[in-house]
């Protein structure tokens, strides 16, 4: 059963994935057309989100909040795109998303009886918003509020796994950011006043968290 759904989740992922590649690549969706093709070469992108898909359904299985985990990684594909390409991550993305991640869970916790994994992470969620939003009203030039609508969504699934995972996401996005500039400064690839946005570093960091929770209570 477990192999099986990894594999329709990769098939899945595919498709996802071709759909956040045309959908990057026609960002802004400013309704005024001209913009066409892909944000990312294929199949990069396509193969890439495919194997998310399935690396998540190996962690989850055939889990009643599995497709509240898949739906984030598939917008999370997407805003990572949109974000290293604009340094933006859109309130047509991330508020939607942080809404079906919500319904996906609440069923999720109506099928299992799990109603204190919701209360959780709607607690994570508000505590990482709310946080992030000191954070970026404190220092507006290092954390925008695309930002701290981000964590708010990665706040619902991490709160779902367990405080440790909302802990360390908190800050892994963080670390990610800081070793991805280093590793761009000794390059020579950015300067020292280059803003990298977070958003895809604050996803990677969630993903790397989310992929190793179950070495550690909820």
């Amino acid at each position: 059963m477990t192999a099986l759904v990894v594999a329709l989740s990769a098939v899945l992922g595919v498709g996802v994935g071709a759909a956040a590649n045309r959908a990057a690549g026609a960002f802004p969706w400013d309704g005024a057309g001209g913009r066409s093709g892909r944000a990312v070469r294929p199949p990069v992108l396509e193969l890439a989100t495919a194997v998310l898909f399935g690396l998540t359904a190996l962690r989850f299985g055939a889990a009643a909040e599995l497709p509240a985990f898949l739906l984030v990684a598939g917008a999370g594909v997407l805003l990572a795109v949109i974000d290293l390409r604009h340094k933006l991550l859109p309130n047509r993305v991330v508020v939607p998303a942080i809404g079906a991640t919500a319904a996906l869970l609440l069923l999720a916790a109506a099928l299992g009886g799990q109603w204190d994994r919701l209360l959780r992470a709607v607690l994570a969620a508000g505590a990482l918003f709310l946080v992030y939003l000191v954070m970026a009203l404190v220092s507006p030039r290092s954390l925008g509020m695309g930002d701290v609508k981000l964590v708010a969504l990665l706040g619902l699934v991490l709160g779902w796994i367990g405080w440790g995972a909302v802990l360390l996401g908190a800050y892994a996005g963080f670390v990610v950011q800081a070793v991805v500039a280093l590793a761009l400064l000794a390059t020579r690839r950015v300067g020292r006043r280059t803003q990298l946005p977070l958003g895809p570093a604050m996803l990677v960091g969630a993903g790397i968290v989310i992929g190793w929770s179950s070495a550690f209570p909820g």
